[in-house]
C-alpha cells in the first residue's frame, strides 16, 4: 500500500509534487516495487498536463507518455505529477502559478533554497525520498542541475535514444526526458526501459575545458579537481571554439524561438513571455550566427568525445543558491554541451559546501557506450562517497 496521506504531509514542505494519483498500484515486471514521479510536462493518463503553464492546469493527459507507459509495463507504480519551471525554460524553479519549490537539503528555518531547474520538482522529490525515481526534461541541463543541487543522480540519454511522444517540448531538437535516482544502480535499470543503451564500453582517458572557460565557485572548483584526481589517468585540457557563455546563449536563443512558435497565444506570466521575446527579435545576422555556433559546437563536442573517450565537468558552476537571488546566468554553461551535441551525460554527487549543500560532476560519453559511461560514473562514485540524504552529516 502506498501511504498518500504520508506523502502528502511530507510534499508539503517541498511543493515537489503539484498532484497525486491516490489510485497508483504497482504491477509486475523489472521495475515492480519503485515509485515514480513525473515532470508536469510528460503527460501522466488521467492527470494534469500542465508543464508549469497556468494556461493548461486543468488539460488532463488522456493517455501515458511513450516512457510512462514503459514504466507501467515494468511494474513502477507512478505517484503523481512534479512542480517545475513555467514552461520548463530557467534552472530556478519558482513557478509564479505552482509556487517555489524548496531544496531538501535546507530544511525549514534555514532559507529557501532553489533545488535547481527546470526539473526543480524532480530533483527535490527524488532526495526528500517522496519516491525512487523521478523523470525530468533535459533541454540545455535541467536533469543534470536539479541532479547537482539536490544532490542524486541524473541520466540525460542520448536525444535520439528517447521518444519524445507524449512531452510538451521547449525544443525538440535538444529535449530529452531523463531519470534521477539516489542510486546509479536505480537509475541505470530506469534508463535501459525508457531509452535506448548501448552496451559499449567506454575508451580513452578524457577531456575537461580548461580552466578560463568558465567562471567556477571556488568551492565547486575544489571539488571538481578531487574528482579529476580520481579518474585513472589525468584528463586531457581542451579549449573549444566558442566560450561556453556564448554557446549557452546561442541554445538560449533557439529555444526562445522554438518556445515563442508553438505557445503563441497561450497565456503566461509576464518573465516567462519577456524571455520568449529574445529568440524572435534576433536579427537574421545574429541568429545566422548563433546556428553556425551550434552546428560548430555540436560537431566538436562529438569529435572531443570520439578522440578523448569522454569529457568530465561540473555539472554548475555554482552551489544552490537562495531563491530570492537572482538566478545565475552560467549555470547551464557546462551541462548545455551535452545537449547540443545530442549525446548522453551523467550527472553525480561529488562533495559538498563548507555549509552542506551539494555539487555534482557531470560525465559526457559516446552515443551507443552508456553502459562504460555508468561504469565510468560508478567507479568516481565508489571512490568520492559523496552522496548523503538531506539532514545525513554535516
Amino acid at each position: 500500500m502506498i501511504d498518500f496521506s504520508d506523502l502528502e504531509k511530507r510534499n508539503e514542505p517541498l511543493n515537489a509534487f503539484t498532484d497525486f494519483d491516490r489510485s497508483a498500484v504497482f504491477g509486475e515486471g523489472a521495475l515492480a516495487g519503485l515509485t515514480v514521479g513525473v515532470k508536469a510536462n510528460i503527460a501522466v493518463r488521467g492527470l494534469p498536463w500542465h508543464a508549469g503553464l497556468a494556461a493548461f492546469e486543468t488539460r488532463i493527459a488522456e493517455r501515458d507518455a511513450e516512457v510512462v507507459a514503459h514504466l507501467r509495463k515494468a511494474g513502477a507504480a507512478i505517484l503523481g505529477v512534479l512542480n517545475m519551471e513555467e514552461g520548463a525554460l530557467g534552472a530556478k524553479t519558482d513557478n509564479p502559478h505552482f509556487g517555489a519549490v524548496q531544496n531538501p537539503h535546507r530544511p525549514e528555518g534555514k532559507g529557501d533554497y532553489s533545488p535547481g531547474g527546470s526539473s526543480g520538482g524532480s530533483g527535490a522529490a527524488v532526495a526528500a525520498g517522496l519516491c525512487d525515481v523521478t523523470l525530468g526534461t533535459d533541454t540545455m541541463g535541467s536533469v543534470r542541475i536539479p541532479a547537482a543541487h539536490c544532490g542524486v543522480y541524473g541520466f540525460k540519454p542520448a536525444t535520439a535514444s528517447i521518444s519524445h511522444e507524449g512531452l510538451e517540448p521547449a525544443d525538440l531538437t535538444l529535449d530529452a526526458i531523463g531519470p534521477l535516482a539516489r542510486d546509479l544502480d536505480t537509475l541505470e535499470r530506469v534508463a535501459r526501459i525508457i531509452s535506448g543503451f548501448g552496451d559499449d564500453p567506454m575508451p580513452g582517458a578524457g577531456a575537461t575545458l580548461a580552466g578560463h572557460e568558465v567562471e567556477v565557485e571556488a568551492q565547486v572548483a575544489g571539488v571538481f579537481k578531487a574528482a579529476r584526481a580520481a579518474l585513472p589517468e589525468p584528463p586531457t585540457k581542451i579549449t573549444l571554439s566558442h566560450k561556453p557563455g556564448r554557446i549557452r546563449f546561442a541554445g538560449f536563443i533557439q529555444v526562445s524561438r522554438e518556445m515563442a512558435g508553438h505557445l503563441r497565444g497561450v497565456a503566461m506570466s509576464d518573465h516567462l513571455a519577456r524571455l520568449l521575446t529574445y529568440g524572435p527579435k534576433r536579427s537574421i545576422t545574429d541568429w545566422t550566427e548563433d546556428k553556425d555556433i551550434l552546428a560548430a559546437t555540436r560537431d566538436e563536442v562529438r569529435a572531443l568525445v570520439d578522440t578523448h573517450g569522454f569529457l568530465i565537468l561540473p555539472t554548475v558552476p555554482n552551489p544552490p543558491f537562495l531563491h530570492e537571488a537572482p538566478e545565475p546566468a552560467a549555470q547551464a554553461d557546462f551541462t548545455c554541451l551535452a545537449n547540443i551535441a545530442g549525446l548522453p551525460a551523467i550527472s553525480i554527487p561529488a562533495g559538498w559546501t563548507d555549509d552542506g549543500l551539494p555539487i555534482g560532476i557531470q560525465l559526457v560519453g559516446p552515443e551507443g557506450a552508456e553502459a562504460g559511461l555508468f561504469a565510468l560514473a560508478r567507479q568516481l562514485d565508489d571512490t568520492l562517497r559523496a552522496y548523503r540524504a538531506p539532514n545525513e552529516g554535516a
